[in-house]
């Protein structure tokens, strides 16, 4: 059976972290059956992580604020994640199943495609983010 996703309750989670008038700061998005469906939402990134499990599969956006001494600025990343107990067919149809997620997830600076939990940590996160966002101050003198 074609996966499909649930495009309004992905998308409102979508636009909830986009707005800058509301604390969300990451969504993710869960396989039900054959079915992605909005899996969670909140301002603890390491909420996020806990849903990183071995044997899950999901979407998640995030919100990550970056810049320098000169601008800070929201930056936005869409992470694919696979555990390492996901069988290989599975695997194999993730990366389809992320043109459905993209039709709603437009907007991002970077994509990560992670199965090792330790590449979730947010400070790498966000240093790959710094990289894609072009001019740094931070070596500068004050």
């Amino acid at each position: 059976m074609a996966t499909q996703i649930d495009k309004e309750a992905c998308r409102e989670a979508y636009n909830q972290v986009r707005d800058d008038n509301t604390e969300i700061n990451w969504a993710a998005f869960k396989y039900e059956g054959s079915m992605i469906v909005p899996a969670g939402q909140g301002t603890d990134y390491e909420e996020f992580k806990r849903q990183c499990t071995d044997d899950a599969r999901l979407f998640g956006f995030v919100r990550v604020t970056t810049g320098d001494a000169m601008s800070k600025r929201a930056k936005f990343t869409l992470i694919t994640w696979i555990g390492e107990n996901v069988s290989g067919l599975q695997r194999a149809k993730i990366s389809t199943d992320k043109t459905l997620v993209k039709d709603i997830v437009q907007n991002f600076a970077k994509e990560f495609m992670i199965s090792d939990v330790r590449e979730l940590d947010e400070d790498y996160i966000r240093t790959e983010l710094k990289k894609a966002g072009g001019a740094n101050y931070d070596a500068q003198a004050e």
